[in-house]
């Protein structure tokens, strides 16, 4: 087996926190429901076949995604593979990113029922990694937490884990029950984690998760303000507007610049500068890239075989400074606006 969080090497699995043991590259649902446009459900499940067959076991979906949908089509990959795959899944959010959303819940009450009502939507006894995907400011964390711990004692989920929360809300729930691992916003356009979020997760033992790591596919090089159909999500992102995009571009030709010197693609040196982040920073970074097809699979594995040099890691660390608008439309509703 190769060692883990070498360069140039890849690992056979990476240890987050509390003992869960993951593939070293993840797969983010989210895209495989109507939330960047239309998306053909057999391809779906087929891309999600092929990543399993390829090695990305880690599989992370969410009750919101598709109004449950999501939850619906990952079951399907299930059915014949539980045992192949670790499940994460989230709750919290009420209402569904195209729509837009209506509340956060966090109540003790609703834990519960969201929890079983994953479990019945994903046709399984067991979440290996249950997240609370937004913070009910309304309700203390620790309280959320508890409720989440008793899913645990029930044999309901296996671990757990927090979306979008800041160093001290992290802190705070580690002290009710271990926390697996954080997922935020991560990527060569989005560092704001790194100043507190990060180092508290290496501090507690916590891994991380960073999503949207191609920067919901601007940083593939791919995505143009024309490219946005009328019911993607990315309409609601203050960078995607038509403006932000064509400022934007500046980032994108850093990495393009990088992955020409190394024979790669964009998505490649993208993923592969958040395994390298992990390493300078001293935690386990599993990214979760999205894709509705197999192909893409196969690219985004290749990062784990790109190693980066000091030269380029320059560039790359320096493409944050041209990003023009926030990653989200309410600072408040990502860790960044709590900080």
């Amino acid at each position: 087996m190769a060692p883990e969080n070498t360069p140039g090497t890849i690992p056979a699995h990476v240890h987050l926190g509390d003992g869960l043991t993951v593939s070293p590259l993840g797969f983010g649902g989210m895209a495989l429901t109507t939330v960047y446009g239309d998306a053909d459900p057999a391809e779906s499940l087929q891309t999600l076949h092929h990543a399993v067959d390829a090695g990305v076991t880690f599989i992370d979906t969410a009750d919101v995604y598709g109004a449950g949908g999501n939850e619906e089509l990952v079951a399907r990959l299930l059915k014949d593979r539980r045992d192949e795959v670790q499940l994460a899944t989230k709750f919290g959010i009420v209402g569904n990113p195209r729509d837009g959303y209506t509340d956060v819940r966090g109540d003790a009450a609703y834990v519960k029922q969201a929890a079983d009502n994953s479990l019945r939507r994903l046709g399984t006894d067991t979440i290996d990694l249950y997240y609370l995907h937004r913070r009910d400011l309304r309700v203390p964390i620790v309280e959320t937490v508890e409720a989440m711990a008793e899913l645990v004692r029930e044999g309901k989920v296996r671990h757990l884990g927090l979306s979008e929360v800041t160093a001290e809300e992290l802190r705070e729930a580690t002290a009710v029950h271990p926390i697996a691992a954080v997922q935020s916003e991560w990527s060569i356009w989005s560092r704001d984690v790194e100043r507190n979020v990060v180092p508290a997760a290496k501090e507690l033992g916590t891994g991380f998760v960073p999503y949207s790591p191609l920067g919901r596919g601007f940083l593939t090089g791919t995505v143009n303000a024309s490219d946005l159909g009328e019911s993607d999500f990315r309409h609601r992102i203050p960078r995607f507007a038509a403006d932000a995009l064509d400022a934007n571009q500046a980032v994108v030709a850093a990495v393009r610049s990088v992955a020409a010197e190394l024979e790669a693609t964009p998505a490649q040196v993208a993923l592969a500068w958040l395994f390298e982040q992990g390493r300078r920073l001293g935690l386990p970074v599993v990214p979760i890239p999205g894709t509705r097809r197999a192909q893409r699979i196969d690219e985004n594995l290749g990062a784990l075989s790109v190693e980066l040099g000091a030269a380029q890691l320059e560039v790359l660390d320096g493409a944050a400074s041209a990003v023009v608008g926030s990653r989200s439309a309410d600072p408040k509703w990502v860790s960044q606006g709590r900080e």
